[in-house]
């Protein structure tokens, strides 16, 4: 079956089918593409492969080490935080991700050798003010969220720390351990020879033919494609603000820490008074986060350290004792109601958006790239495209 982006056609190859190519850009070295990505987070790691396993030449550009800002510092829920708090839009997507996402785990683990560990391990929230409306919410929606017996949440989670007194659980809900996610991902490109990877290479301006964007200039030079796809997280509306575009989206920093403990210390997610704790298959026990507007600083803070610290302890008591192992921040890319944009630019031909994820990233991740993909290539989208598109949101 042929497909074509503008200006070259391409042959749609089948997911997963791996080759041996690694393909690094060379400085010096000038390339043209079907497609230039830009940013190697995970929204646009898997933008990329969603198009180069379609057959298109994809160019992937990242101003440090692919993976290496949000999508590395985020927690790895494969759910939003409060499903039953966000849109039909986000639900949309968050639903379609949630039943991908552990095929794709294996399949990268297979393709790579590395391992995303998508872990299922379910989710009990507490003491939520809006439980009614969330239970409302799982039964309009057809999810499995239910009312437990604070009992039963007490013998599922032992280290559970006392005084709470209502529980809902949704047992199918999983997270992803996010760096190596990334990882997988980037070994996954480095094996299509169709795809070239430029790190460390900020984005300063756009390459404009007549009323169309024909590429990007870099701190290295200009690099064309026919099409370009900003998918650059906390960074997207300064990379667009050189064609005069306001973009709604804006960084609001995060902050997590991170314990070790035993392996089998805690089998599941719980979430609480904002926060919560994600274990990891080894003891790794993540607790996050902090909501913070302080612009692109992304410094930890002993306020905040001090903080998720308490909420740990309160929340697990055990860890009161356990050690700090990590403290990091990081920037999600902030959006009007966490609505992402995803689909072309008005008026500026050849220009895409996949963007603006905020707490949700990961989660949306696998729907947000095959939607972008079946807009881009002309196929039948997965879901109604409409609450996404930058028309009319820019």
């Amino acid at each position: 079956m042929i497909g074509s982006l503008p200006g070259r056609p391409f042959l749609f190859r089948p997911w997963g089918v791996a080759v041996k190519v690694v393909r690094l850009w060379q400085r010096g070295e000038t390339l043209s593409a079907d497609v230039i990505v830009v940013g190697g987070g995970v929204i646009g790691l898997l933008s990329a492969y969603r198009l180069a396993d379609a057959g298109a030449q994809v160019v992937l550009i990242d101003r440090s080490r692919v993976g290496s800002e949000a999508s590395w510092a985020g927690g790895g829920i494969v759910s939003p935080l409060y499903p039953w708090r966000y849109s039909q839009a986000v639900t949309a997507l968050a639903h379609w991700s949630q039943d991908y996402y552990p095929g794709l785990g294996q399949r990268l683990l297979e393709a790579t050798g590395l391992d995303p560990e998508v872990h299922v391990t379910g989710l009990y929230w507490l003491d939520m003010d809006d439980q009614v409306e969330a239970l409302a919410w799982a039964q309009r929606e057809g999810r499995p969220l239910v009312e437990v017996p604070i009992g039963e949440a007490y013998a599922a989670v032992a280290p559970l720390g006392p005084g709470f007194e209502r529980a809902i659980h949704m047992p199918g809900v999983a997270n992803v351990r996010n760096p190596r996610l990334v990882k997988s991902l980037r070994a996954a490109l480095l094996q299509m020879p169709n795809v070239t990877l430029h790190e460390h290479a900020g984005v300063t301006g756009f390459v404009r033919e007549g009323e169309r964007i024909r590429g990007v200039r870099t701190v290295d030079g200009e690099w064309l494609a026919d099409q370009v796809v900003v998918a650059a997280g906390a960074w997207s509306a300064e990379v667009l603000s050189v064609l005069g575009l306001a973009l709604p989206v804006e960084p609001v920093k995060g902050q997590m820490i991170l314990f070790k403990c035993a392996a089998d210390f805690l089998s599941t997610m719980v979430l609480a008074g904002g926060r919560y704790a994600i274990p990891r298959r080894d003891g790794h026990i993540l607790v996050g986060s902090t909501l913070e507007h302080a612009g692109f600083d992304k410094t930890p803070t002993r306020d905040a350290l001090a903080s998720l610290r308490a909420s740990a302890a309160q929340l697990l008591p055990k860890l009161a004792e356990a050690e700090v192992v990590g403290h990091w921040a990081g920037l999600r890319p902030g959006s009007p109601e966490g609505i992402p944009f995803i689909g072309p630019v008005p008026g500026q031909q050849g220009l895409w958006l996949n963007c603006g994820h905020y707490r949700n990233g990961l989660v949306l991740a696998p729907a947000s790239c095959q939607l972008l993909a079946d807009l881009m290539l002309g196929r039948e989208p997965i879901i109604d495209p409409a609450p996404y598109a930058p028309a009319g949101r820019l």
